[in-house]
């Protein structure tokens, strides 16, 4: 009796030794899986910002955005800029001015001031405090013949430029002489929604507004990463012209925005699903938003990445 009581108290201790192996590598696995979710979300919102950031001011063949004419066959649906200023997403320069609207950015942002500068984003969405920053420039790969009905082209022979939507208007508002090369228009606003799927979802997201194609050319809204809660971003002035970044700017105005050739990216990345035994009590303070304490059960980590804004650059270099 004695040896099978002994046997017993041993099975039980052995058994539970294994549950709690089994329950602890289970904690450790979902932990592990959150957190690699969370720098996937990041990585991918990283790269979309990146590639496009690098990409600003891109009008293939030509350099010079004032020399882009818009064509009367131009229409958007839903638009994107300030309230007075119709057909703002095709604006490549401010009119009357060589200023160019390649890259155009409202600094921790609230809702309104999001709304006031870019209609198509609602005030309601916005997450506060967080950057949002348009984008504006053409495809990386020239568009293969025959170019597609109602998407918003340029066409540059490097000399001129127009912004045109196919099929093309007769009369165009400007000729091109051949040869010439035709480039789909690709602008974003890039923004943190307060929201991933449905209102109130309390999931922060990176989203973008883009131009969708099909019937009269609208904005709509592309969500790329869950669990972003902050972007910013700060951009890198070159004041004397030898092409290096001097000071860097998180809010610069749009004439001190022709003079950037860098830009620093901030993400704060959250896991989507709070750990109930763990305690976020860091403190995380990027760029010039307000430093930030969560002290709740959810993981984060900031990424950061400097892009390099080649075409902002040559523009700055070919106006010294």
């Amino acid at each position: 009796m004695v040896e099978l009581m002994i046997a017993m108290v041993l099975g039980l201790l052995l058994g539970g030794t294994i549950i709690t192996i089994f329950v602890e590598n289970r904690r450790s696995f979902d932990r592990d899986e959150t957190v690699m979710r969370m720098q996937d979300d990041a990585r991918q919102a990283v790269r979309e910002l990146v590639n496009d950031l690098s990409m600003a001011g891109f009008w293939a063949d030509l350099v010079l955005p004032g020399a882009i004419v818009q064509d009367g066959s131009l229409a958007v649906a839903t638009d994107c800029g300030p309230a007075a200023t119709p057909n703002w997403i095709y604006q490549t320069v401010t009119p009357a001015t060589d200023q160019s609207q390649a890259l155009t950015t409202v600094d921790n942002a609230v809702g309104a001031a999001a709304n006031a500068s870019f209609s198509c984003v609602a005030a309601a969405e916005i997450a506060p405090g967080t950057d949002v920053i348009a984008v504006k420039r053409v495809a990386g790969a020239r568009a293969a013949a025959p170019v597609s009905a109602n998407t918003v082209y340029m066409r540059t022979n490097g000399t001129l430029g127009l912004l045109y939507r196919e099929p093309e208007a007769i009369p165009a508002a400007v000729n091109i002489p051949a040869p010439f090369s035709e480039w789909e228009y690709r602008p974003s606003i890039y923004y943190v929604r307060n929201f991933a799927v449905v209102a109130g979802d309390g999931i922060p997201t990176l989203c973008r507004k883009v131009l969708q194609y099909g019937g009269v050319p609208t904005m709509t809204t592309e969500c790329l990463a869950q669990g972003i809660e902050d972007l910013q971003i700060e951009f890198g002035l070159d004041t004397n012209g030898d092409g290096e970044p001097n000071t860097y700017l998180a809010n610069p105005t749009l004439v001190q925005m022709q003079t950037a050739v860098t830009a620093r990216v901030f993400v704060l990345a959250r896991s989507a699903d709070p750990d109930m035994r763990y305690t976020n009590g860091k403190t995380y303070q990027i760029s010039n938003a307000p430093a930030y304490t969560p002290a709740d059960s959810f993981y984060r980590r900031v990424y950061s990445v400097t892009v390099g804004l080649k075409n902002m650059a040559s523009l700055r270099k070919l106006r010294s």
